[in-house]
């Protein structure tokens, strides 16, 4: 790339030292605190809304819109040609944002509405957090484009700093739940963070004062017919915003498949915008450690790995499948971005090149977080995107277009014969469907050879398309499934291949099942029996009948989570049970009785409290339960809020004299019985732990992890016996107690690895 500064700039090579020194790390800081942001605010919302992974999803999408707005600002700072100007509004711009420091939910947006989470989420954030985060938005771009007016000899191509940027997000991501979420506060993060955002004014104060006392360096104006030079045409600026809209929707797209198809652990979320962080990284770079050519020959092989993983589920091999999602997603990106480095503009067209790079991340935010959602009942967007990200491919040169009419004739009939057997109930479709992997992964093979022959992106296109298609059509689930989804997520409600079970799942967890044929086939008639976490001999049974047993009167029971509304039918003659849950469509899925038919047959006409339960417990009054039931927990994207000591302060406040807390903590990857012991003891209760293998997951009847927690031995009756199943559990001393301020996830996980599931 040529020159678009005057070669003699009269600086020192100590000034030049200097002067890369400090917008290096003035650049690197803002962007540790862009991205140490995200997962901070993001913590603090979480409780308002459930923990829903869509909090994240609604997060991405509201920073990136205004990181769009950031650099636009930048851009238009830039065209003007006083340099004191820009260095005077951006600094007025941060002491502003410092003034509403540090970060807190603003007033009045302490409760959500009804319905409306996302938009009412957007509002949050630009209230409480607009100002700081666009603020620090700006800076990347305005930085770099002061830099290229210092004269320092790299200003020629100073895309190398946005590597920094990049560097620095990307550490921001991975300390945060490595680091600062086990060790600090809340409270003390956001004073770090604080911190930081003033030594982040002190740095660029220092690079503007560098910038006014550097030598006055003009911008070459554009050669006549210099291609480096002239104006990026609006084909290219389009091309620009593409690139950036793909991996920017599918890296969306990816963390909701797997919190959602293959498991909701939260550390999950971050590691594809980790790894969407590092292909930024690696492509500015001088020289870059993949080549580009190289991600370009890899990208149909990881399109065509998506596809035959997508044919295969979530379930064969966790740590495969997510593994070969993110290295699939991370090729995919390196071959966007690196199209995006390759065709970069010279310093001159920088921020306008940032601008079409931002509104694109925002384009492709918003299809995956706010309008997919609404639009599809299933994660549809992750193999929409996949399709598209063919159309990422450079051009094929001086390819012939001989072959293209039979080319799409074959596809055609191939299609054909793909597909009918779907509508046939024969042989046929049986062989397909038992085929399935096979089938999809061959046309997924066929893909890469068409690929590999230099074919057109649109020939590609179409048959990416189609082996997308068989995936849908012939899917991996047992059985039939339906899908229900809302901002809270993708609820599948399977029907096994015998029609013997319906059963609730999220992801691959299951929430809820329910028994409608007997053995020998007949319908299962009268009143349901509960099964799955809620059989009468596991632990929520036993605390049920234990609690009865020591009132020896109808119990009044409070249900946070209703799941498939199994605990509906646990509630015996004369007894209150009231139900508290977030999700309404969740509510609208217990009471069809097509999907399940615990409430229509024991409490037709039960009227669940819908909103977050720490929000509506709360209004209970106080001494008012004899039980008290949480039932949060068996996802993996946990709402924390409901496990902490002030939310254990809530619960006790509304049990009645000699009343219990239990809460089913089954959970694959992560250890909550002692956060849940480690809050009781907090509160002056005593916890008694139930944990048993049943050996009976044929039947749909689950192991389960369930603490009961109360006041004295005498509350809980038989519970507290010495030949209980239950074992009294004290707190342990050497764990930090989850707080609303405090919890760590990741201690939690390294707790359910090191001692399995004991």
């Amino acid at each position: 790339m040529s020159s678009s500064q005057p070669p003699a700039a009269p600086n020192s090579a100590s000034r030049n030292r200097l002067l890369l020194t400090v917008y290096t790390a003035a650049i690197f800081v803002s962007a540790l605190l862009l991205f140490s942001v995200q997962p901070l605010f993001t913590k603090m919302v979480l409780p308002r809304l459930g923990g829903s992974p869509a909090v994240w999803s609604v997060a991405m999408v509201f920073f990136q819109s205004l990181l769009l707005g950031g650099y636009a600002y930048a851009h238009f700072l830039m065209q003007l040609r006083n340099r004191a100007i820009p260095v005077a509004v951006h600094l007025v711009l941060l002491s502003a944002a410092l003034l509403t420091l540090p970060l807190a939910i603003a007033n009045g947006w302490g409760e959500p509405p009804e319905s409306g989470y996302a938009f009412w989420l957007l509002g949050l954030f630009a209230v409480s957090i607009g100002l700081p985060f666009f603020a620090l938005a700006a800076n990347n771009p305005m930085l770099q484009a002061w830099f290229v007016r210092t004269g320092h000899p790299d200003g020629r191509d100073p895309y190398f700093l946005y590597a920094s940027s990049n560097i620095g997000s990307f550490l921001a991501l991975l300390s945060y739940p490595v680091l600062l979420e086990p060790m600090f506060s809340l409270r003390t993060q956001n004073l770090i963070w604080t911190s930081g955002y003033g030594l982040l004014i002190v740095l660029i104060a220092s690079c503007g004062f560098l910038l006014m006392r550097s030598p006055a360096v003009v911008i070459a104006a554009p050669e006549a017919g210099g291609s480096e030079t002239a104006e990026p045409s609006w084909m290219q600026r389009l091309r620009w915003i593409f690139l950036a809209a793909v991996p920017s929707g599918l890296l969306i797209a990816v963390t909701a498949h797997i919190s959602t198809d293959v498991a909701a652990a939260p550390l999950l979320w971050v590691l594809p915008l980790s790894l969407y962080l590092l292909t930024w990284v690696l492509v500015f770079q001088s020289r870059p450690l993949l080549p580009h050519w190289l991600m370009l020959q890899l990208q149909p092989l990881a399109i065509a790995g998506v596809i035959v993983l997508l044919a295969v589920g979530g379930e064969q091999n966790l740590l495969l499948t997510l593994g070969g999602h993110q290295l699939a997603f991370f090729i995919i990106a390196m071959a966007c971005h690196g199209e995006l480095a390759r065709t970069r503009p010279a310093p001159r067209h920088l921020t306008g090149f940032y601008v079409s790079l931002s509104f694109g991340g925002m384009v492709g935010g918003l299809f995956a977080g706010l309008i997919a959602p609404y639009t599809f009942s299933w994660i549809a967007e992750y193999p929409i995107l996949v399709a598209l990200a063919v159309l990422c491919l450079p051009a094929q040169s001086g390819r012939s277009s001989r072959w293209t009419g039979i080319y799409w004739l074959l596809l055609f009939a191939a299609a054909v014969a793909l597909i009918a057997p779907s509508y046939t109930t024969g042989k046929l479709f049986n062989w397909f469907d038992a085929q399935r992997v096979y089938v999809v992964a061959a046309v997924a093979v066929i893909g890469v050879i068409v690929a590999r022959l230099h074919v057109g992106r649109l020939e590609m296109l179409g048959i990416t398309v189609l082996a997308l298609a068989l995936i849908r059509i012939y899917p991996a689930d047992d059985g039939r499934v339906e899908t229900v989804r809302s901002f809270f997520g993708v609820h599948k409600i399977q029907v096994t291949a015998n029609g013997q079970y319906h059963v609730l799942l999220h992801g691959t967890t299951i929430h809820g099942a329910e028994k409608y044929l007997n053995d020998d086939g007949t319908p299962v008639t009268g009143r349901p029996e509960p099964i799955s976490y809620y059989y009468k001999d596991g632990g929520m049974g036993q605390a049920i009948t234990a609690m009865r047993a020591r009132k020896g009167a109808p119990l009044h029971v409070a249900v946070i989570g209703l799941g498939s509304g199994s605990l509906v039918c646990a509630q015996a003659p004369g007894e209150n049970w009231t139900f508290f849950e977030i999700d309404q469509t969740m509510v609208d899925t217990a009471r069809d009785p097509k999907y399940f038919s615990y409430i229509s047959k024991c409490q037709p006409d039960i009227k669940p409290v819908i909103g977050d339960a720490r929000l509506t417990f709360a209004r209970e009054p106080d001494s008012a339960y004899d039980l008290i039931i949480v039932d949060a927990y068996s996802s993996d994207a946990i709402p924390i809020h409901l496990a902490t000591q002030e939310a254990m302060a809530i619960y006790k406040a509304k049990l009645a004299p000699q009343g219990a807390v239990v809460m089913h903590v089954s959970n694959r990857h992560l250890e909550l019985a002692s956060v849940v012991t480690g809050i009781a003891d907090a509160n002056g209760l005593k916890s008694w732990v139930f944990n048993e293998d049943t050996g009976r997951d044929a039947e749909y009847i689950f192991s389960t992890n369930v603490v009961i927690s109360a006041r004295n031995d005498m509350d809980v009756g038989s519970i507290a016996l010495p030949s209980s199943s239950w074992t009294l559990t004290p707190a342990k001393t050497d764990q930090r107690v989850w707080t609303d301020d405090y919890s760590n996830i990741l201690g939690a996980v390294w707790r359910r690895l090191r001692d399995g599931d004991t």
